[in-house]
């Protein structure tokens, strides 16, 4: 479809982001920050892209100001001097390339250890319950699950009040670095997901128990960025069914249920809804082949994202076992929910690290390029 036709390429505003087209990098692990400092290297791939015209750029997770936020040293940060000046020349270049860009705010919670085993022993993971959930399909090597499937301690309310502090002056010190909007990751199984989660959330106190009380703690998370950062700046939140220890986990079985988790986050100050799931087009409820991100958007009213295996044959799952991933033009069907108004946004990850200009090779219909782990998440290119 020629661009001045298709959907992926009219603008939208949210709040006071405005954006060129609906082409959006996902977030995308890549410890290239030793010391949690973004730089001149991580400025020019994520340049790369604006440069390349995709519209809006979700940084790669950034760790916020808590002991046990990252496992990983070469995760970049969102406190410190240093990180934030780094953060500055990534935000002024993407700017100078007439692209946006929103770091996403990132506490592993029950996950701690799962990107490497030297992890301070003294430390103890974030847990609603002190549990990691029940184990189904996943990808984790069996010396992670052995280390992990250990019971810890519940999280107390003062480690909930800390949290919650970390979260709001990291989106603070976002919004003073020069950031377009905040995003949240919640999902996969990590923090503020891990309370969603029945699976991980057996509490009996207000932030546990039935699905209302589980969905207080990432609402009382966004309404603390909301109340610090004001009215300005959008909110994005990341959330999924799935889990990285159980594949086949679930927040939701229904839309009702789905509601009642999204709305709270919504009424506490959430924008845009990114639904994170292994194929963009994959129904999320039967009887429907409304997919996540359209239901979210359905029961809420407020923007969604699709995400999942663009112009990509296989999941991100079967890529990392593969090692490639073969080409699938599935871009005729994403056109169509998009100019559907079922969702407002496609986040891409892998074809935007195989290809750094990949929104200008979807302008002029060009050939789509084929996904090889080894040489596109070796090196940031």
């Amino acid at each position: 479809m020629p661009d001045t036709e298709s959907p992926l390429f009219r603008p939208l505003t949210v709040r006071s982001l405005e954006l060129r087209n609906r082409i959006v990098m996902s977030p995308m692990t890549r410890s290239h920050s030793p010391g949690g400092v973004p730089g001149p290297d991580v400025v020019e791939y994520y340049r790369r892209r604006a440069a390349g015209g995709t519209a809006l750029i979700l940084t790669e997770g950034v760790a916020i100001d808590h002991p046990t936020a990252v496992d990983n040293p070469r995760v970049p940060h969102m406190h410190g001097e240093e990180a934030l000046d780094g953060w500055r020349r990534v935000v002024d270049a993407v700017h100078a390339e007439g692209g946006r860009i929103v770091p996403q705010l990132w506490h592993v919670g029950p996950l701690w250890g799962a990107m490497t085993a030297d992890v301070d022993p003294d430390l103890v993971p974030m847990r609603p319950s002190g549990v990691w959930g029940e184990l189904g399909v996943t990808s984790y090597g069996e010396d992670y699950i052995s280390r992990a499937s250990a019971p810890t301690r519940a999280m107390t309310v003062e480690d909930i009040e800390q949290v919650v502090a970390a979260y709001t002056d990291a989106a603070a010190a976002a919004a003073r670095v020069g950031f377009d909007g905040i995003a949240l990751h919640g999902g996969h199984g990590y923090l503020l997901d891990a309370f969603l989660w029945e699976g991980t959330n057996l509490r009996d106190d207000e932030w546990g128990g039935d699905l209302e009380r589980r969905t207080r703690f990432p609402a009382a998370v966004v309404a603390a960025i909301r109340a610090r950062i004001g009215d300005d700046l959008p909110i994005f939140y990341r959330f999924s069914q799935h889990k990285q220890q159980n594949y086949e986990a679930r927040i939701a079985h229904t839309p009702d249920e789905l509601k009642a988790v999204l709305t709270p986050l919504k009424e506490a100050g959430v924008d845009v809804f990114d639904a994170s799931i292994r194929r963009f087009d994959m129904p999320a409820f039967e009887d429907s082949d409304l997919t996540l991100a359209g239901w979210a958007k359905k029961v809420t009213g407020a923007h969604s994202m699709a995400v999942g295996s663009v112009g990509i044959a296989t999941t991100l799952r079967e890529s990392r076992l593969q090692g490639s991933a073969p080409v699938r033009n599935n871009v005729p069907e994403l056109e169509r929910r998009l100019g559907d108004d079922e969702f407002d946004l496609i986040a891409i990850g892998r074809l935007h690290l195989a290809d750094p200009s990949l929104a200008t090779t979807l302008r002029n219909g060009a050939e789509l390029p084929e996904f090889d782990r080894a040489v596109h998440e070796a090196a940031l290119i």
